[in-house]
């Protein structure tokens, strides 16, 4: 399976760097701008991962998943905890560094108890879907429409904190109700959770949230954060090898390697996607229709075009699309671009992260199931998410 998914993220690869090299060549002072708006987003996700990468070797996400399991009385409590957890994940580290990390661990989590396998699965993907509309990090396609609107992350915020608190409510509440056979198991006992290690992995996931919030671009400081942590863990790692055996084992999970770097980053699939996003960005600047089609739509049917156009070329390419002239209504493009994905594997890049992990961890994730349930929770939470735009401004 792990050579299937290298050799479709090739694929990918060579279809996005052809299609980059296309509008390089046929339109340049397009692909230019194009390459200028669609940079910061991925530089951006591929800080926020690396920082993942150093948090879950710190321990932190395992041991977020054992507290809850042991606090947890009942199944449902269980997913509550987990709507909690997956929601603050996404929001301060980007959807896709939830589904990546947070997986397995909901998945062992699950098992431990014995009980709501299927709500944690479905629901950590979905839910970080639902959860990237509060900061401009959480979602690839928050700042690639937001290079129009020039907000810090505390604006952002301030305007879509109750749309995304509705949207996650909602998806919530439908992966529960879908998946209640199994949240109401009988759970099982614990033994003592682990103990995290509270250093770089921490300290970088606290800075990279501030500058998030407070600076306009955050791009590069974030991905200089994540550089600086991955460094520090990875020569920790290296010096562990001259160390003596037993303590070399002991820090076995907080080591650090270069293949691990770039499994997490998924360099082929994010070249591909990045060149994608600027072949359709250069498209938009190209063609005024996608502009002109926007100005007459309403916010309601900004949002319901746009979760559709996420299906059909990836969410990231369609906000380059839909985004490389100013759109009249970006909140509601941002609602559709985020929620629309839950409903088909093809909508975002968390899906393939979310079904990698799944299986590493040996679950047996149904891309059927996890689309019906996004069927039902896609709409609902649009409606949602735009009736609360509407009080926020």
């Amino acid at each position: 399976m792990s050579g299937r998914a290298d050799g479709l993220g090739w694929l990918l690869a060579a279809a996005g760097i052809a299609g980059l090299a296309t509008a390089v060549a046929v339109r340049p002072a397009d692909a230019a701008h194009a390459a200028a708006q669609d940079w910061p987003p991925f530089v951006l996700v591929a800080g926020l991962l690396l920082i993942g990468l150093v948090a879950d070797g710190d321990g932190l996400f395992a041991a977020a998943g054992a507290r809850l399991a042991r606090l947890a009385p009942t199944g449902a409590v269980l997913f509550a905890g987990a709507v909690v957890l997956v929601s603050a994940v996404t929001a301060t580290l980007n959807l896709d560094t939830s589904v990546a990390f947070l997986t397995p661990v909901l998945v062992h989590t699950a098992r431990a108890r014995q009980t709501g396998e299927p709500a944690l699965l479905y629901g950590c993907l979905l839910l970080s879907n639902a959860a990237s509309l509060l900061l401009p990090g959480s979602n690839l396609t928050n700042l690639i429409v937001l290079g129009h609107l020039h907000l810090t992350g505390g604006q952002f915020a301030a305007r879509m904190w109750l749309p995304w608190l509705g949207a996650v409510a909602v998806t919530a509440v439908v992966v529960a109700l879908g998946e209640r056979r199994s949240l109401a198991r009988a759970v099982a006992d614990l033994e003592p959770a682990p103990q995290p290690v509270l250093g770089v992995g921490l300290v970088a996931i606290v800075v990279a949230t501030v500058l998030v919030i407070a600076v306009r671009s955050a791009a590069l400081p974030v991905f200089a954060v994540g550089l600086v942590a991955a460094g520090a863990r990875l020569t920790f790692g290296l010096r562990q090898r001259h160390r003596h055996r037993q303590e070399a084992a002991a820090t076995e999970a907080a080591r650090l390697r270069p293949g691990q770097v770039w499994q997490v980053l998924g360099v082929p699939v994010l070249a591909g996607l990045f060149g994608a996003a600027v072949a359709l960005g250069t498209l938009g600047r190209a063609w005024s229709g996608p502009e002109h089609l926007l100005a007459h739509l309403s916010g309601w049917s900004t949002a319901a075009f746009s979760a559709a156009a996420s299906v059909v070329v990836n969410n990231l390419p369609a906000a380059s699309l839909l985004a490389a002239r100013a759109p009249t209504s970006p909140f509601p493009l941002l609602i559709g671009l985020n929620l629309g994905p839950n409903l088909c594997v093809t909508g975002s890049l968390a899906w393939l992260l979310w079904l990698r992990s799944a299986r590493a961890a040996g679950a047996r994730p149904s891309l059927t199931r996890a689309s019906l349930l996004g069927l039902v929770a896609v709409p609902l939470s649009i409606v949602v998410a735009l009736a609360a735009l509407t009080v926020t401004g």
